[in-house]
């Protein structure tokens, strides 16, 4: 699943993101979701999160 429905993506899924900071050089993030911040029910770019860590960025692909 690669993140961009946010039916996908419940609060205790594990998903690895992409932070603002990072989306020039692509690094990625993992972590589990704490809480999901878009409201439509699909974005282009991915799903955007705050994982339970408090980092906040677009899902990339759901892990599990």
């Amino acid at each position: 699943m690669n993140g961009t429905r946010r039916a996908e993506i419940k609060p205790g899924v594990r998903v690895v993101i992409v932070q603002k900071q990072d989306q020039r050089t692509g690094r990625l993030t993992e972590g589990v979701v704490r809480d999901i911040l878009t409201k439509s029910a699909t974005h282009p770019h991915g799903i955007k999160v705050r994982l339970e860590t408090g980092e906040v960025g677009r899902v990339k692909r759901v892990s599990g």
